[in-house]
């Protein structure tokens, strides 16, 4: 376990995860992309703890992701299952777990502070949070992706389902984008990541 974690995890990061996920006895399966999430836990029928990540994320949100998801199984462990998935019992196990991981020898420099400010109070997903997400996909490999507050108005893009879009204003913090298909208008994230289609 420990060589496969050295893979996925900045190296300063792999015991203390290895002691988490030991301690809650995790069976922790990495996967393939899935576009709606970067991971989930579930209880399995045998009573094992199962937390899945997505094998694309780099290591820094992998880390933060990984810990997220510790945080629903130890939430439930101590609060119990009424618990709502992302209430403030899950919040507070989330910035207790994390906090340890909060510093210069895991985290580069210019992510801490934003990583401090998210945890906070933390979000459901660290997608909503703009500057962090944008900050830790400056990790990602290269690709041909877009953020679309980068892209100029009027510029036509695709996302993940092959839905088309072009996009539109802004309203306070997301951008109206039309579906070219059907006319219907949309609010795009500003982190949200998709493709530009040249010549239209």
């Amino acid at each position: 376990m420990q060589q496969t974690l050295l893979k996925y995890l900045p190296e300063r990061a792999v015991p203390d995860v290895l002691s988490l996920l030991e301690h809650n006895r995790v069976y922790l399966k990495i996967v393939n992309e899935r576009v709606t999430k970067h991971g989930d836990y579930r209880k399995l029928s045998n009573g094992q703890h199962q937390i899945t990540i997505n094998a694309s994320l780099n290591k820094y949100r992998f880390l933060m992701t990984l810990i997220h998801e510790i945080a629903h199984l130890v939430a439930i462990q101590k609060y119990g299952r009424t618990i709502k998935p992302h209430g403030k019992e899950w919040k507070f196990t989330f910035q207790q777990l994390m906090l340890p991981f909060i510093n210069p020898s895991i985290y580069p420099n210019k992510l801490l502070p934003l990583l401090a400010n998210h945890f906070k109070n933390p979000k459901a997903s660290s997608d909503t949070d703009a500057r962090l997400s944008v900050a830790l996909k400056e990790y990602d490999p290269e690709n041909e992706k877009h953020f679309v507050y980068r892209l100029p108005a009027g510029s036509v893009f695709r996302i993940y389902n092959g839905k088309v879009f072009k996009k539109g204003n802004k309203r306070i913090k997301r951008y109206e984008c039309l579906e070219l298909n059907t006319g219907k208008v949309y609010l795009f994230q500003p982190n949200a990541e998709v493709e530009l289609l040249k010549g239209y």
